[in-house]
């Protein structure tokens, strides 16, 4: 059993050293008391050609600023059983495109039946934010028809699919595009390519539009409409356009990440400042690392030896969850700290469940291994359904966040749930190892050192002298 809890502590030990370099701040002076310490660059791993880079911790609108939007999508043409499916297709497309533009790690999830919520941190300019998306980027192909009173106007071209259905030619069937130039002007052009059932249906149409104009419409706007020579049955063509050579590069990007399924209109827009700023970022850890001092000098005050490995362990605590913070990364926020900071309360209060029960142990007679053993052993039903009540909750209030695009109550409730998982491994597994070296070491063994007083022995009834009798 010895040499189990060894190996335990030296895992232990390994653990914080790895979550020391990774939270590590590039100036600690800021954070420890402007103590000359070196800092860190930030984490950069090489792993068989994959990069893994952290320079810092993802923060949020609230500490960072940068715009907000809310869209919203046109289902009215959609079923309703389609109208989930859509609307994640929506997302994936958005992120796609935000992600091919190297903003870095935004924030993008759905709402409701029919919006998204885009959070763009370090962008304060709107119509930036709305060109990064893309707007609607809606592409489709029309032909002319003759309206009532004798005028021609643009309608999307249809044509029938491999199952008979007839549908319109949009950029949901596009599968490819890249920047090509004109030969002549060397004028920036748009090579694009269809898949499978959109070249059928392409072919189709180009066939009964010969020597007719063919529209090229992105957003409702008409970049070119040339005229159709010969039918087009290989599913390749152009896009020509008074576009610079930048405007086609964009244009690309969006086309290639993918066709809006439905149209979505921009419905709110925000942008946020930071709110707290650096200094009042500094500000709130000097705040936390008072509190965590606090708690310190009560626990040890208390408890004596199981409060020094507590709060030995709850800086092991401390250290793990930012590094899985930074590490996954999550997105701090005002809302997040404070989960983070519920959560360390909650790692206390574990470890009082368990140094209570310990003394009730040592009140009893047992000895202090035994008490320790015990106090572990029975205070963890409470423990757990404590924690995972919590954990329950958590997953209630992300699973609102998320529907209702919540993002400070999602921020708050994965930071609460990270806090209490961790939690649970330093209270139960972290301290009752360093308990169970101090045992072995034979530097925890009188009770007195746990905070329970050595009971007084019984005194000896008086006896009275014999007398003499006269």
């Amino acid at each position: 059993m010895q040499r189990r809890n060894n190996l335990a502590l030296a895992g232990i030990l390994l653990l914080t050293l790895l979550a020391l370099l990774v939270v590590w701040p590039r100036d600690p002076s800021r954070y420890l008391g402007g103590l000359p310490l070196p800092g860190s660059p930030g984490l950069r791993i090489n792993l068989f050609g994959q990069v893994f880079e952290r320079e810092g911790f993802r923060l949020g609108l609230d500490l960072q600023g940068g715009t907000h939007l809310v869209l919203q999508a046109d289902m009215t043409n959609v079923p309703e059983r389609e109208r989930g499916d859509r609307l994640e297709g929506v997302r994936r497309v958005i992120e796609r495109r935000i992600n091919a533009f190297g903003v870095a790690e935004p924030i993008i999830q759905t709402a409701g039946q029919d919006r998204v919520i885009v959070e763009l941190a370090g962008i304060r300019d709107i119509e930036q934010a709305k060109n990064l998306i893309g707007k609607t980027a809606q592409l489709d192909f029309r032909e002319q028809v003759q309206s009532p009173d004798g005028t021609l106007e643009w309608v999307i071209a249809k044509a029938k699919g491999s199952d008979g259905v007839e549908r319109e030619l949009t950029g949901q069937y596009f599968k490819n595009a890249e920047v090509g130039f004109e030969p002549g002007t060397n004028r920036p052009l748009i090579l694009f390519e269809f898949n499978d059932e959109g070249a059928k249906m392409f072919g189709e149409i180009t066939q009964r539009l010969v020597g007719k104009p063919l529209g090229i419409f992105l957003d409702n706007q008409e970049l070119t409409a040339p005229i159709v020579r010969e039918p087009i049955t290989q599913g390749r063509g152009q896009i020509t356009g008074r576009f610079t050579l930048d405007e086609a590069k964009n244009l690309v990007i969006q086309l290639n990440a993918g066709a809006l399924p439905v149209p979505v209109r921009v419905i709110e827009e925000r942008t946020v400042d930071a709110t707290l700023g650096s200094d009042s970022v500094r500000k709130s850890v000097v705040a936390g690392e008072l509190g965590l001092l606090v708690i310190a000098i009560f626990m040890i005050a208390l408890y004596r030896v199981p409060g020094v490995m507590a709060v030995l362990a709850l800086g092991v605590y401390t250290l793990v969850t930012l590094a899985i913070f930074k590490l996954w990364p999550v997105t701090l926020t005002l809302a997040g700290i404070a989960g983070f900071i519920l959560s360390i309360g909650m790692a206390v209060d574990a470890n009082i469940l368990v140094f209570e029960r310990m003394r009730e142990e040592l009140r009893a007679g047992r000895t202090v291994l035994a008490a320790m053993e015990a106090g572990f052993d029975r205070a963890w039903s409470s423990i757990r359904d404590s924690n995972v009540s919590t954990l329950i909750t958590c997953a209630i209030l992300y699973w609102f966040g998320s529907t209702f695009g919540a993002s400070i109550i999602v921020g708050f409730a994965v930071t609460l749930a990270i806090g209490v998982l961790v939690s649970m491994f330093s209270a139960i597994f972290v301290t009752r190892t360093f308990l169970r070296t101090l045992a072995a070491l034979g530097a925890a063994t009188r009770p007195e050192l746990f905070g329970v007083p050595r009971p007084t022995p019984p005194s000896a009834p008086a006896v009275a002298a014999p007398g003499v009798g006269s």
